[in-house]
């Protein structure tokens, strides 16, 4: 897995770069961010899940380096005790992405993606939106895959206990199931939203 990840990652930066030494220090970074021993969930595993759906659903996406940095990104910051992961990884993107000669504008788009992971909101932007479906794709996994998923996120939440894991976890549930889509592309409405409402109202029910 983690070598498809950073096949992935080195012929995206290659596009931009001759770098050896630049791209090597990027992956470096990105591996040691998602392989950290506090990801469970949000780890490479999840980064080669949303590339794998993002190949899939290629005719949804009109400009693909941007919504591959942003998926590279989004999460590069990630830890259970701030508010503030979307923002820091998003300048961190920024940074990155300024070193390999990535036109301002596309670079103050895919911060702007990042941070739009932080609410899940429908965005003006399709690509945005689409970057949100897969973020938020593991939600209509298989039950196993998802029992996976629920699970990896409650040890990254393992410093609280269940007297305050249990209700947030089961807010956000419910906030999901409360929208009348989970999923803001058709596309992932057809393939994801029956199975991703059925995991949700199974989990808040064992809950």
């Amino acid at each position: 897995m983690k070598d498809l990840v950073k096949s992935a990652c080195d012929a995206l930066c290659r596009k931009y770069s001759s770098d050896e030494d630049l791209i090597r220090q990027l992956w470096d970074e990105l591996e040691k961010a998602y392989a950290g021993k506090n990801r469970h969930y949000h780890n490479l595993d999840h980064i080669a899940y949303m590339l794998e759906l993002a190949d899939r659903y290629k005719q949804e996406m009109p400009q693909q380096d941007l919504l591959r940095f942003a998926i590279f990104y989004h999460d590069i910051v990630y830890k259970a005790t701030r508010s503030d992961n979307e923002e820091q990884s998003a300048v961190i993107a920024a940074q990155r992405l300024h070193q390999l000669g990535i036109p301002e504008a596309n670079i103050l788009q895919v911060k702007e993606m990042i941070i739009a992971t932080k609410s899940h909101q429908t965005h003006v932007d399709n690509q945005t939106n689409l970057l949100l479906d897969l973020d938020l794709a593991i939600l209509g996994a298989d039950q196993e895959r998802y029992d996976r998923y629920s699970e990896g996120v409650r040890k990254e939440y393992s410093i609280y206990p269940d007297l305050i894991y249990k209700p947030g976890r089961r807010k956000v549930l419910q906030h999901f199931l409360a929208q009348p889509h989970i999923y803001k592309t058709p596309a992932f409405q057809e393939a994801f939203e029956e199975k991703a409402r059925a995991n949700l109202q199974r989990e808040l029910k064992e809950s």
